[in-house]
């Protein structure tokens, strides 16, 4: 998918927030050999490896588009390489601390993909994860019920985004299943307080709206956010619009 970073900083510290909920639950070590899966624009893989005294830490990302700004976040001690999460586990590396904010979302399969995962945490390591809980979410749903609609359908082929996402209870027992020590797993909602639901619908239009854009084509893209921006409008008609955004968090040692 084609990110345009400008777009998801506009929302930069609503999207911080449970970053910083994650990292509280670091177990701060030196000497860590750390990877950050889908590390975008890199802004926040500096702010994990500030924590880490003496560590190494290699940034991921699929888009380069996002990657162009981790030139701002280099250092000796960070490094970024563009390629996919799925690309790197095939790889076989082992590392002290696997990390991953909001983007293992894009990823299918997460019952296969949370166990290969976890085989690349070295013994003793941790897993720290954030990803919205997409199936819970409003706008996600406004989205899937528009695909739903003509001219829509047709043009998508009866093509809309299913999730990956799992509930907590299932993610625990993954964690279980593949030898975690210890784990902490929760849901908890950030609230989002915007102007209204233009504000909501410039939100989406950072993350989930992108692939149904990407497939619908020039022709047919201002008509779809046109109807999806009416939609949303009536679903939140209040000024402020408050919008209770569901993440998940995981974490746990091996």
């Amino acid at each position: 998918m084609a990110w345009n970073p400008d777009t998801y900083n506009q929302f930069k510290s609503e999207r911080f927030a449970p970053f910083y909920d994650l990292l509280a639950l670091l177990k701060v070590r030196p000497g860590l050999n750390v990877i950050d899966l889908g590390c975008g624009t890199g802004e926040l893989t500096s702010k994990l490896a500030n924590t880490l005294p003496d560590s190494t830490v290699l940034g991921l990302d699929s888009s380069s588009e996002m990657l162009s700004h981790s030139v701002n976040f280099s250092t000796p001690q960070i490094k970024f390489e563009c390629r996919s999460i799925e690309d790197q586990l095939l790889m076989g590396t082992k590392w002290d601390l696997v990390f991953s904010n909001a983007a293992i979302q894009w990823v299918e399969n997460h019952e296969v993909l949370l166990p290969k995962i976890i085989s690349a945490i070295k013994e003793n390591g941790q897993l720290l994860i954030q990803l919205p809980d997409q199936k819970q979410n409003i706008s996600n749903k406004i989205l899937n019920e528009l695909a739903d609609e003509e001219p829509f359908k047709t043009i998508l082929k009866d093509w809309k985004r299913t999730s990956p996402v799992l509930d907590t209870e299932a993610y625990a027992q993954i964690l279980f299943e593949n030898g975690s020590k210890s784990m902490t797993v929760f849901e908890k909602i950030y609230p989002l307080v915007l102007q209204d639901s233009n504000a909501l619908f410039d939100w989406v239009s950072g993350t989930a709206l992108i692939p149904y854009l990407e497939k619908l084509g020039d022709e047919n893209r201002p008509t779809f956010k046109d109807r999806y921006k009416k939609q949303l409008a009536d679903h939140f008609p209040k000024s402020p619009v408050f919008y209770p955004f569901k993440r998940i968090i995981l974490e746990a040692t091996f």
